[in-house]
């Protein structure tokens, strides 16, 4: 049911919008969301919005048949299943936060069906790849050296980009040989370190960290070549150049770097909890993929090897 308004009552309508999102982006702060994750919900929710006000409805107006629409236009529009799926967790996220503040009965957007993604599986290096691509970096000034450093860390510890740029210098227990870990929501984990990462962040910080070091550096481990903390883009602008360069796993991302990490310990004999832990993932079932690309390694071994395959 829309709402019939005069332009007085479009006005309304979009305050209705602005206290609902303001109330969203508290909520969020209040539970320490990323700021990525509070950035992505404000798109989406502000991209509800017009959709809403153009049709004279508030979000206390919207019921599921309606939102049922809004995500079949965005279908209509050409947009992947797992961007509308996002879109629709920002939804749920949106509502979810009226009726814990007493402005809605339930959450219309739970009733709506989560559009079915693709099953694509994750790019994964094999452990040879892996080894031939992080050996060959040649380590040979304080931008080469600092590059070692950063992929055998994130290929030892299977880290995020987000959580790669994150690290600072006390995170490092050499000692220990772990590395401490703020991953997604805050959530502090303690990640063991192999040896080859671990020599190849020692020599970075004795031989080259200084380097780069600017006046007023901040103290995240890793740096640019101006002193100030690298970029999420900066990682993946670096592989990209080395995967090229070297011929080594072409087209590989930080992020496939952290698939390797969890398909080659599946292969060496971890159980799934295990690295479940190791990567920080809130649930099992997130962890579970790395059994799909065991078992699909599997199958092509078989149809490659059994003779009547």
């Amino acid at each position: 049911m829309a709402l019939d308004t005069d332009a007085g009552g479009e006005a309304a309508v979009w305050e209705a919008w602005m206290r609902a999102t303001a109330l969203l982006e508290e909520d969020l702060r209040r539970r320490d969301a990323a700021p990525r994750t509070r950035r992505a919900y404000a798109v989406d929710v502000a991209q509800l919005a017009r959709w809403a006000i153009a049709q004279r409805m508030t979000p206390a107006l919207l019921d599921a048949r309606a939102v049922r629409r809004y995500i079949a236009a965005l279908s209509e529009r050409g947009l992947a299943p797992s961007t509308t799926a996002r879109k629709l967790a920002a939804l749920r996220a949106l509502f979810s936060s009226q009726r814990e503040h007493g402005l809605l009965a339930h959450n219309p957007a739970e009733l709506v069906a989560t559009p079915r993604r693709g099953s694509r599986l994750p790019r994964v290096l094999s452990a040879r790849e892996a080894s031939r691509l992080l050996d060959a970096i040649p380590a040979s000034d304080a931008l080469t050296v600092r590059d070692r450093a950063i992929f055998e860390l994130a290929y030892s510890c299977g880290l995020r980009a987000e959580e790669l740029v994150s690290v600072r210098l006390a995170d490092v227990d050499y000692d220990g040989e772990q590395l401490r870990v703020e991953g997604k929501g805050r959530k502090t984990r303690f990640v063991p370190v192999g040896e080859p990462a671990m020599k190849a962040v020692r020599a970075y910080v004795q031989r080259a960290r200084d380097e780069l070091a600017a006046a007023r550096s901040p103290d995240v481990l890793f740096l640019s070549k101006s002193g100030r903390a690298l970029g999420t883009g900066d990682v993946r602008r670096r592989l990209g150049t080395w995967t090229r360069r070297l011929c080594v796993g072409d087209g590989a991302t930080p992020h496939a770097l952290r698939h390797s990490f969890a398909t080659h310990l599946l292969d060496g004999g971890a159980d799934l909890r295990s690295i479940q832990e190791l990567l920080g993932h809130a649930s099992v079932s997130s962890t579970q993929i790395y059994t799909r690309v065991e078992s699909a390694r599997l199958r092509s071994a078989y149809a490659r090897s059994h003779p009547r395959a």
